[in-house]
């Protein structure tokens, strides 16, 4: 008992002697915690604008953050009373030491391929990333489902990147009939595409003769557009060119069968039967 009241009575000391320098370096500590992390985010989103190089930004950003965390460590430090000159030297040499590792292994550490908001499709998944753990990542399907994929499963399979690139190829394919004016469909489609403020000018919009099919002749309008505005354009694509082309009157084709009607003495003469027998 006598021990436990000896050393409440020393931490009561020790408070009342450096308790402020205590106080304020915990909070140098913890603020200067929140200013590198929020720093790091704000490199990140700078650099991945001017660079467009996941690797390199990230590399610039965990080295910029580990300095500033030294620098942070060092302060923290000398508001407790630590001498400045080897305090200093003992923390750059860490730093500059992890810097080291984070340049050179950083390449060679496996990374997910895509980030939180992005639209990926793994295996049979397809939905947005709504966050990234070290073990797992929470994706969110279009039809409302929450699945947690294991990061291994995803590293090990292939995955699609639906925003990856910041353009993407719209297609609108039609078949019409044989009959019909191609060289006017094809202009018909192409306006289309042109009209739309979306589709980007380069390049520029293409309509091709895709397939010479057994109901009539494949047409494919081709268009790039930005990635973010592509489902809401292919859709809105494929409704103006039906509501163009009943207005042109251009006449869709469709897959017909043909039915034959055939009388009893037509069926027996094919399967061979003497006509006569029927007299």
């Amino acid at each position: 008992m006598d021990d436990q009241v000896s050393k409440l009575r020393e931490l009561g000391k020790l408070m009342r002697e450096h308790g402020p320098e205590m106080i304020m370096a915990l909070i140098i500590l913890i603020v200067g915690l929140f200013l590198t992390k929020w720093a790091i985010q704000a490199l990140k989103k700078l650099l991945a604008k001017l660079t467009k190089n996941a690797a390199t930004t990230s590399i610039v950003a965990n080295s910029v953050g580990v300095f500033m965390l030294g620098i942070v460590i060092v302060a923290s430090a000398m508001e407790l009373g630590a001498r400045p000159g080897p305090l200093i030297a003992l923390i750059m040499i860490i730093v500059l030491s992890v810097i080291g590792v984070i340049v050179i292994c950083r390449p060679l550490i496996p990374t997910l391929p895509f980030k939180v908001g992005n639209t990926v499709k793994t295996g049979d998944l397809l939905g947005k990333v709504e966050a990234t753990t070290i073990l797992n990542t929470r994706l969110r399907t279009f039809d409302g489902k929450t699945f947690f994929v294991p990061n291994r499963q995803i590293l090990d399979g292939i995955v699609i990147n639906y925003h990856f690139t910041t353009t993407r190829r719209v297609k609108v394919d039609v078949t019409i009939r044989y009959d019909q004016d191609l060289i006017k469909a094809k202009q018909v489609i192409e306006a289309v595409m042109t009209e739309d403020a979306r589709i980007l000018a380069k390049p520029s919009p293409q309509v091709y003769v895709l397939e010479l099919g057994p109901h009539g002749v494949k047409l494919g309008g081709r268009c790039w557009v930005n990635n973010l505005k592509y489902w809401v354009t292919k859709c809105e694509l494929q409704e103006k060119t039906k509501l163009r082309f009943d207005a042109e009157k251009i006449a869709f084709a469709y897959p017909q069968m043909n039915l034959y009607h055939m009388t009893g003495l037509e069926t027996n003469c094919r399967q061979g039967t003497d006509p006569e027998e029927f007299n």
